[in-house]
């Protein structure tokens, strides 16, 4: 049994559970601090999202940043990562899913999410759930 939950203050579970889940999103992403994993929880603009085992474990975590533009209010879905121990057992979709009820909440008309190339797991799950492919590029810059 997985229960969704956010994250609202900062725990020793919530500071291990990023560093052993966002490896496994990217090599490449380094472990945030528990400095940052604090600014993450505290951020009024972002829910930060949890996939927690009836044991108590973290084995899964979602960001969903809100904000306003001209265009309305919007909601991104970030860093997605499910461990791989329980991938393919609902939990990816059941983040994903409590992300769109607080975009709901929130007011959002719309929900965005990028997706790596190769993780052709995460696209299936995201297009069975409604998304569907933008025609665009994403553009970045490292400062």
């Amino acid at each position: 049994m997985i229960r969704i939950c956010e994250a609202h203050e900062l725990s020793e579970a919530l500071i291990e559970a990023f560093a052993r889940l966002l490896p496994q999103l990217s090599e490449r992403l380094e472990t945030p601090d528990r400095e940052a994993v604090a600014r993450i929880v505290a951020a009024p603009a972002v829910r930060q999202l949890t996939a927690v085992t009836a044991e108590g474990r973290i084995v899964g975590l979602l960001s969903v940043a809100f904000y306003d533009v001209p265009s309305g209010r919007k909601a991104w879905i970030e860093d997605v990562v499910v461990d791989a121990a329980v991938r393919g057992r609902g939990v990816g979709e059941a983040l994903v899913r409590a992300a769109l009820d607080a975009a709901r909440e929130e007011g959002a008309a719309r929900v965005m999410l990028t997706s790596n190339a190769a993780r052709q797991a995460a696209h299936r799950l995201y297009e069975r759930m409604g998304f569907v492919r933008y025609e665009t590029d994403c553009f970045r810059l490292e400062l």
